[in-house]
């Protein structure tokens, strides 16, 4: 199993939800952020600011990965500075706390 984490912009969020939920891959977490990365953030009158972005997070069978990093790529891309960025983790375990089942 996988993690995966996508850093992108919230004007993007859903049409990335709907082409990951058409591959499939509806089960995830989405959580509002402030960041910045390589472009430092939002130059307002001489001081760096912090972006707004969003975080979809969700947990895939490793087979499945290239799968969903490829549909958040392809429909999270303006081709502008901050489109965002995808992480990937190993994940050892996971259970169901209503039932104690392993794995997803």
């Amino acid at each position: 199993m996988k993690m995966i984490w996508a850093v992108i912009r919230p004007e993007v969020v859903d049409q990335v939800v709907k082409a990951l939920g058409a591959g499939g891959f509806s089960a995830m977490t989405r959580f509002d952020v402030y960041g910045r990365g390589k472009q430092k953030g939002v130059m307002v009158g001489g001081e760096n600011y912090d972006m707004p972005k969003t975080v979809l997070m969700l947990v895939v069978e490793s087979d499945s990965v290239s799968a969903v990093v490829k549909t958040i790529e392809e429909s999270a891309r303006t081709g502008s500075i901050g489109d965002g960025r995808v992480f990937v983790a190993p994940i050892e375990e996971a259970y169901t706390i209503r039932t104690g089942d392993p794995g997803l």
